[in-house]
């Protein structure tokens, strides 16, 4: 089901109106865990191995190029940036060859979030065998050469807001045209180099 976002603005929650506060503690507390390492002298690898700690989803973002698909997956996907309007926000490295085709096409991206069972299927769109990432694929493409994947939890059309250099990435800001929710499909999320399923916890989690 397609809605439009213009037509969708729900009230937001915060996490600190959900969760309860413990009291202050303002007393000395014991040094837990391993001694702290400055960043500037962390090898990058170890770097890259401390952020797979925090589970991230990871998105395909997509568009028809010159007549032909072109795509790539990215789990620096970041929603809620704004309301009005509504932004997002995905990094890209400087090395990627797929973000300058979509980046200078001018055209409205899609992008979809990967869900169960189709693990495989963002491997494949991530391979460097640019001929065939998309051959066989079940795949919409929106009037303005948005390109979304059939069966995921969450696809969004979308374009470009802004574009900031940030390091060895570039932040590309989105704006949020439209979305199609499928709820019966469920979201995976990319945890320490690994696909991983969601699910609710028990009751003595």
């Amino acid at each position: 089901m397609s809605t439009a976002l213009a037509a969708a603005e729900r009230p937001t929650t915060t996490v600190e109106e959900t969760v309860p506060h413990a009291p202050a503690d303002t007393g000395p507390r014991p040094a837990v865990g391993r001694a702290a390492t400055r960043l500037a002298d962390v090898d990058p690898l170890e770097l890259r191995r401390t952020f797979g700690h925090f589970p991230q989803g990871v998105v395909v973002v997509a568009a028809e190029v010159d007549g032909r698909p072109e795509g790539l997956v990215a789990s620096t996907f970041t929603i809620g940036v704004s309301l009005k309007p509504p932004l997002a926000t995905v990094a890209v490295q400087h090395s990627s060859t797929t973000w300058p085709k979509l980046a200078g096409a001018d055209t409205e991206l899609g992008v979809s979030l990967i869900g169960h069972g189709q693990s495989e299927l963002c491997r494949k769109i991530a391979s460097k065998d640019r001929e065939s990432r998309f051959t066989g694929l079940r795949t919409s493409i929106g009037t303005g050469g948005s390109i979304t994947l059939e069966g995921a939890p969450v696809t969004f059309t979308t374009r470009i807001y802004d574009q900031v250099r940030a390091g060895d990435h570039d932040i590309v800001v989105l704006e949020l045209l439209d979305l199609a929710v499928e709820d019966s499909a469920e979201a995976l999320v990319f945890h320490q180099s690994e696909f991983k399923s969601l699910g609710p916890l028990s009751p003595e989690a």
